[in-house]
């Protein structure tokens, strides 16, 4: 059994199966979540249930967050009844939310004057890649406090990679996340326009697949938009909000991000339609309905 207890905070789509893999490689495992039907299950399995996230820190070596918004992480963290009131010095905090580059260089700041490591692991790879243990992970923080996790980092991820300092890997995430709209989007243009063009859209997803075009997201998001099957492997809602973090990045550095500024807008129109709850490839859901207007 490996010698790190790992407390799991925030058991969503993502968080419930990466909690799952933690508990199959063999670490002790608390969990806390506001859900509390995802708690049932993975105390079912073998971990044990916290009643708050200072619980969770108090029977943890290493505390991972894996939760919303900016927001909640900060709450979660250094809120009442936070990690930061039950941790001790010496241990390891794992942020593996999407969120803000500024706040999470502030947390770790926190962590770091009562001497706890913080590292921000950002992944990619959806809900399948979580069930597999195949995310892409993206980490920011201090080599050691890396070197310390990568031991379960490995467990949810095939492809770990330490970008740089604090903030790196969320700076990461939202390059992530601007690519992955932008081609979820142009993947959708391509199959309604040949679709509207009177040739089958699943024969042009073939031909494009052996080509350039080829992609991971035309492949997986392409096929969803042919099979209409939006259930929520990442929602529509989740990545308005990474939009936003690409967004404010963007003005931040005066990068320009032309492109992505359509596909933001897309997002929120699909979000302003009652379409929050759709997967990202349910863009195309959106393209129809502004095709019918």
């Amino acid at each position: 059994m490996p010698a790190d207890r790992i407390g799991f905070i925030g058991l969503g789509i993502m968080g419930k199966p990466m909690a799952v893999n933690l508990l199959a490689a063999g670490y002790g495992l608390t969990v806390h979540s506001r859900s509390q039907g995802p708690v049932d299950e993975i105390v079912d399995a073998g971990a044990t249930r916290a009643s708050d996230p200072a619980e969770v820190a108090r029977a943890s070596d290493v505390t991972i967050t894996m939760l919303p918004d900016t927001s909640d992480v900060e709450e979660v963290l250094l809120g009442d009844a936070g990690v930061l009131e039950g941790i001790s010095a010496g241990a390891l905090v794992i942020d593996m939310s999407s969120i803000d580059p500024a706040p999470t260089r502030e947390m770790a700041a926190a962590f770091a004057a009562r001497g706890i490591a913080m590292l921000d692991a950002p992944v990619s790879g959806g809900e399948r890649g979580a069930i597999d243990g195949t995310l892409s992970v993206m980490v920011g923080g201090e080599p050691d406090a890396v070197t310390r996790a990568m031991p379960i980092l490995e467990v949810l991820g095939a492809t770990i990679v330490h970008v740089g300092p604090s903030g790196a890997g969320q700076v990461a995430k939202a390059c992530n996340q601007l690519v992955v709209a932008a081609t979820i989007e142009a993947v959708a243009e391509a199959l309604l326009l040949a679709e509207r063009s009177g040739v089958d859209p699943a024969k042009v997803r073939d031909a494009l697949l052996g080509g350039f075009a080829g992609s991971k997201i035309l492949d997986v998001h392409g096929q969803r938009m042919l099979d209409r099957t939006f259930d929520p492997g990442f929602r529509i809602r989740l990545h308005r909000k990474d939009a936003r973090i690409v967004e404010d990045a963007a003005a931040a550095t005066g990068t320009p991000i032309p492109s992505f500024a359509v596909v933001a807008s897309q997002l929120q129109r699909a979000l302003d339609d009652g379409d929050g709850e759709l997967d990202h490839s349910g863009l195309y859901v959106e393209l129809e309905r502004m095709s019918a207007l």
